[in-house]
């Protein structure tokens, strides 16, 4: 048997090489190619790596930079390499990163309390990401249900909702698409249209445990719910004993310019439970589930956990994070306000805009048509931002985003929107 030894071509002298010779792969190459071949192909990503960041923007290995208006969908609020979260998180991780949840630590209960004083409510559980938040949620539903009567666990939720990836979650998302590859989900769950308060008071009854709704829904196209619908909704739980849950995992943690998103919708209307994840930790998997005291009483000791969640890292970012929002909440609702002005002048534009829909930072260009294509089209131009619903742009951007960049954004989009309609 013969072995060969392979000389890369960029090693062999040069009279030896051929003079059409395949060159080597380049890094970004061979990093989608090692992806391709060994992670599981659940995701359908643009062939675009990403090496660093730092603000607003992210740069390929090459160095070309793109204006992050998508903020790793949400998360990356305080944009990339903040130093003031920088500092603590060289500072902790020196310290300590993770200890289980039998001992305590001294960040978790402060960022429960500052939780509690930002929303209204009084206990909150630590976890890792906003499905998990949600898992939590509807545990706490149905045991609240089932507290009063074995029959107490019906769901009811709003269609085009998305509130996650596990069984629990996709159960109360109103996608299908979402939902068919999975069945059969949890039995007992209603859905509701986003506008129709005789629909949701038909689906509400002494069944109902938990009302489920996003008070605005991003994977549905950054679509707010009404007021009206909110109150509704409150009013049917207290009728029927029923929990009031929030899904804030995109909205919720300043997004809007407030702190949670009911508070810039219908400030009256307080959930019995919220969920919310992504901004809070920057980056650091957190995600938490506040109730108040009728519906935490619901879940005792040993009824519910995690191993990874509420751990020292994760709570003291949370916690610098608050820190840092607390002056960021009117300047997160004045750049929303740039922001609208300048979607608004190319609507003005181009008639294939069927709405902008701008709530803080939580942003959705509505298009008439499918605008995939247009993703891609930005980010030849460096810009990153995503296409949702089929038919609505989405930009979340950092809340540390300048007018500047929002004009240069405004730019880019000038340009292809131009292209696209000739």
């Amino acid at each position: 048997m013969h072995t060969y030894k392979m000389i890369p071509v960029e090693t062999m002298p040069a009279e030896e090489q051929l003079p059409n010779a395949t060159p080597p792969p380049s890094f970004a190459d061979q990093v989608i190619a090692r992806e391709k071949q060994y992670v599981l192909q659940n995701y359908g990503r643009y062939p675009l790596v990403l090496a660093r960041g730092r603000g607003a923007w992210v740069y390929d290995p090459d160095g070309k930079r793109y204006l992050d208006l998508l903020s790793g969908i949400g998360v990356n609020a305080l944009g990339h390499g903040h130093p003031r979260l920088m500092r603590v998180l060289r500072e902790q991780a020196g310290l300590m990163i993770h200890i289980s949840n039998l001992y305590y630590h001294e960040y978790q209960g402060r960022l429960a309390e500052r939780l509690a004083n930002a929303s209204g409510l009084q206990r909150t559980f630590f976890c890792n990401s906003g499905t998990e938040a949600m898992e939590g949620a509807v545990k706490m539903a149905r045991a609240h249900g089932q507290a009063i009567h074995r029959d107490k666990y019906e769901l009811v939720a709003l269609e085009n909702s998305f509130h996650g990836r596990s069984i629990g979650a996709l159960s109360i998302t109103g996608q299908p698409k979402y939902q068919t590859p999975f069945g059969p989900l949890l039995p007992g769950v209603k859905f509701v249209p986003v506008r129709d308060e005789a629909a949701l008071e038909a689906a509400v009854n002494d069944r109902t445990a938990g009302i489920f709704i996003e008070p605005v829904q991003g994977e549905g196209g950054v679509y707010p719910i009404c007021g009206r619908m909110l109150r509704k909704a409150r009013e049917l739980a207290d009728r029927h004993n029923a929990l009031l849950v929030y899904d804030e995992i995109q909205c919720g943690v300043a997004r809007l310019g407030t702190w949670f998103g009911f508070q810039s919708i219908e400030p009256g209307v307080l959930p019995d439970v919220l969920t919310s994840a992504k901004p809070i930790g920057c980056g650091i998997p957190i995600g938490f589930v506040i109730a108040n005291e009728r519906a935490a009483s619901s879940i005792a000791s040993g009824m519910h956990g995690t191993t990874f969640g509420g751990g020292p890292l994760a709570t003291r970012i949370g916690l610098e994070v608050m820190d840092i929002l607390e002056d960021l909440l009117p300047q997160i609702r004045q750049r929303g306000d740039y922001f609208r002005h300048k979607l608004e002048a190319l609507k003005s534009r181009y008639p294939f805009i069927k709405e902008v829909r701008v709530h803080g930072l939580m942003i959705g260009i509505e298009l008439d048509r499918p605008g995939k294509e247009l993703v891609t089209e930005c980010m030849k131009e460096g810009l990153l931002i995503n296409c949702t619903h089929d038919v609505v742009l989405r930009f979340l951007p950092p809340y540390i985003i300048s007018e500047n960049e929002i004009d240069k954004a405004a730019r880019i989009l000038n340009r292809v929107f131009k292209r696209w309609a000739a």
